[in-house]
């Protein structure tokens, strides 16, 4: 008897398995299988399975502006009552973070032109949507940096948190929310992102090692960066109602800010720049108040509050 080859022998085999795609249908059928089968060819599921499958059903039902934290959605009355405010600072600590607030704004609104579109009421959309940009990309830090090092900390000292984590976390989500609202507006060019890059990376840098070195510096730190976040956004509201801001006036909220503000339809930028300086009042609150405790203190900040 006179056997094949090898390589002939594989020939005849395979290539009546062949199929259009170019693989062979026993491997098509086995990746169809796998996408359409997650639960790994099992006869039936578990109890856990099945809600975590129902959880995966109900996710693509969401659009990405649903995958968000919980956070304060503010009432026509809050957003109208927010008021300038400034907590006197006590001791060496509190004037530190005070001073060191100061310096910054000084510094930065001299270099930005800021101070000097101010006085001479030159400012326009353009100069004060790229501050706004620069300074929420700056202000989504500290609570993330913040957060990250509480989680390690309780993760190393095997100790709870007491729920400081999940409200740092908010908040800094809420300050890129900021973000994104502001860059539906414009997207900064390649120089102002580098900017921002080499700032990110020298204030992540500075306030993780302040937070390992003084929580307490930290939290009174942004609790006066927020005191200027709403002097800053109480400024634009003015000259949004004088005029001197006039695209803006007429401009509708932007679709992100819609959403997650939960507006009305009909809401203008107006009404975006009263829930953001809203939340920056709320930041101000929370961080004096987490500054004033100490840190193995209950957090009394529910979650979304």
């Amino acid at each position: 008897m006179i056997w094949p080859k090898p390589n002939q022998i594989n020939l005849l085999s395979t290539s009546s398995f062949i199929c259009q795609s170019g693989k062979p249908e026993n491997v098509e059928a086995y990746e169809k299988a796998a996408i359409n089968e997650p639960k790994h060819f099992k006869k039936s599921l578990t109890e856990q399975e099945l809600k975590s499958q129902g959880v995966l059903v109900a996710a693509e039902d969401k659009n990405q502006d649903e995958f968000t934290l919980p956070h304060p959605i503010w009432s026509e009355v809050e957003v109208d009552s927010v008021e300038i405010t400034h907590r006197k600072p006590q001791g060496l600590v509190d004037n530190l973070a005070y001073y060191s607030v100061m310096t910054m704004r000084t510094g930065f609104d001299l270099a930005s032109g800021y101070t000097i579109g101010k006085n001479l009421q030159t400012l326009d959309e353009r100069s004060v949507l790229i501050r706004c940009i620069f300074l929420e990309t700056v202000a989504g830090v500290p609570g993330f940096a913040a957060a990250m090092i509480r989680h390690l900390h309780s993760l190393r000292r095997m100790q709870r948190d007491h729920g400081w984590i999940h409200t740092l976390l908010e908040e800094a989500e809420n300050e890129r929310m900021h973000l994104m609202t502001f860059l539906a507006l414009r997207r900064p060019g390649p120089l102002f992102r580098y900017s921002v890059i080499v700032t990110q990376y020298i204030f992540t840098a500075m306030f993780t090692l302040a937070y390992l070195i003084s929580p307490r510096f930290c939290h009174r730190f942004v609790g006066y960066l927020e005191e200027q976040a709403v002097v800053t956004y109480t400024h634009i509201l003015e000259e949004l109602d004088s005029g001197r801001l006039p695209m803006w006036s007429q401009m509708p909220a932007p679709d992100i800010a819609v959403k997650y503000w939960e507006l009305p339809e009909d809401a203008m930028m107006r009404d975006v720049i009263l829930a953001i300086r809203a939340d920056e009042a709320h930041h101000r609150i929370v961080n004096h108040t987490l500054g004033s405790m100490n840190l193995r203190d209950q957090n009394p900040f529910k979650p979304g509050q």
